[in-house]
């Protein structure tokens, strides 16, 4: 395809999407399912207009990837309620590393056992499609902070926690297959990729957070008639966040969406302000936030950056759909996401919120709804261009590629029906 097809092609569908998007809301499918038929369509399964090669592409695809994750975490991040609670917490802090762990074990099993490859790359394979995915599961997010459905925010608080937490097992599975130094016995991997990435990643990420949200207050009080670009502020602290986190060799996605929840909760906090959480947030009444949301940097920054993820969606998920070939459907490839789907994602949930108060209907709906996506393609291009050997790099791509894929067709045909008969069972029960 040549530059200007390129540019009709994305054009026609931002302009689709834009004067569609009150009927897309009510269509019972994701638009990400569209973006990806598109791809397909144009791509090797269709009229062969363009094919894109995740191998020959890894470090375009981890760039791009990298940028929407960044940007999905931060949107995620900013709609979190305040205060931070530990009971509020605790359902999606055991998803986000209890649950993902034991997928990635689960995975590792089968990756091991039953495809017959080498244990750090089933590790890796583990590591790459356990963490659920901010960019394509909005359908199942929070709409903005103040939305006190504990599904939605389960889900949102595990896909914003997980995409950092998974990245130690990601560097795990490359030092299994001698890319990363684990040190003796794993200890460094244990000090260094466990405990100190992941703690100095959330660090970072609150202090950058309760910075940027002070001094906006502290200007404010002093110079009334200061105004703010609030769309900047919000993508120099996703940067900021992250750039301070990779100079540490901390995880940078950790504290982005911490980042993004400290600024919520400190301009709420400074502002004297208050989140109710009395009453549900129904389907149709998500996008009404606190009246006096829109003076905040938080949620000025969320729209923009919504924009700029829903643009992010539309790109990499055509890339995906270009990225497929007829077969790509192998046995091989479609009984493995049967497998993360049906066994390692419900058998997680359900083990990792164990002791807990979620009712089972909640649990059922969580095991279901782990959609797997940019992160996921994410790792495992950080993996290629960290030296994956190409025979196992070709393997994991089919592999994720199905899922990623699969992912996006059989969650989005669920979601909303599914959240239709969550909601009319809990108006009955």
């Amino acid at each position: 395809m040549t530059t200007a097809t390129w540019f009709i092609l994305i054009g026609s569908l931002l302009l689709i999407v834009g004067f569609t998007f009150s009927y897309i809301r009510r269509v019972p499918a994701t638009s990400a399912i569209v973006y990806l038929l598109i791809g397909s369509i144009v791509g090797p399964m269709g009229f062969a207009l363009f094919h894109f090669n995740p191998l020959e592409e890894s470090a375009l695809l981890e760039l791009l990837t990298e940028i929407a994750v960044l940007i999905s975490l931060y949107c995620a991040g900013v709609k979190m309620p305040a205060p931070v609670t530990f009971k509020r917490w605790r359902n999606p802090l055991q998803l986000a590393v209890v649950s993902m762990s034991l997928t990635v074990g689960l995975v590792a099993l089968f990756g091991y056992y039953w495809l017959a490859l080498p244990l750090g790359a089933a590790v890796l394979l583990g590591a790459v499609v356990a963490p659920t995915d901010p960019v394509l599961a909005t359908e199942v997010q929070v709409r903005h902070a103040d939305d006190s459905d504990e599904l939605r925010f389960a889900l949102t608080c595990e896909a914003g926690m997980n995409d950092g937490s998974a990245f130690p097992f990601v560097m795990l599975g490359l030092g299994l297959l001698g890319l990363h130094d684990l040190g003796d016995a794993g200890w460094r991997w244990l000090a260094v990729d466990v405990l100190w990435a992941s703690g100095a990643g959330i660090g970072i990420g609150i202090l950058a957070g309760m910075g940027v949200g002070w001094l906006v207050e502290r200007i404010r009080a002093h110079f009334s008639t200061v105004t703010f670009l609030e769309s900047f502020l919000g993508l120099g602290l996703i940067a900021f966040a992250y750039g301070i986190s990779l100079l540490v060799d901390a995880w940078g996605f950790l504290a982005v969406f911490s980042a993004a929840v400290a600024l919520r909760h400190t301009e709420l906090k400074l502002a004297g302000l208050k989140q109710d959480y009395s009453a549900p947030v129904e389907p149709g009444q998500e996008g009404k936030p606190l009246p006096l949301a829109d003076l905040h940097i938080s949620e000025s920054s969320l729209v923009f950056n919504e924009h700029l993820e829903r643009l992010s969606e539309i790109v990499l998920v055509l890339l995906i759909g270009g990225s497929l070939f007829w077969d790509s459907w192998s046995w091989r490839a479609v009984g493995f996401a049967a497998f993360v789907f049906f066994v390692a994602r419900p058998v997680s949930v359900h083990l990792g919120l164990l002791g807990t108060r979620s009712p089972m209907r909640l649990r059922n709906l969580a095991g279901w709804f782990g959609v797997r996506g940019i992160g996921s393609l994410y790792y495992l291009m950080y993996a290629i261009q960290h030296g994956l050997p190409e025979e196992i790099a070709l393997e994991l791509i089919h592999l994720t590629l199905a899922v990623v894929a699969l992912s996006i067709v059989v969650h989005g045909v669920s979601v909303k029906p599914a959240i239709d008969r969550f909601w009319r069972s809990r108006r009955q029960g």
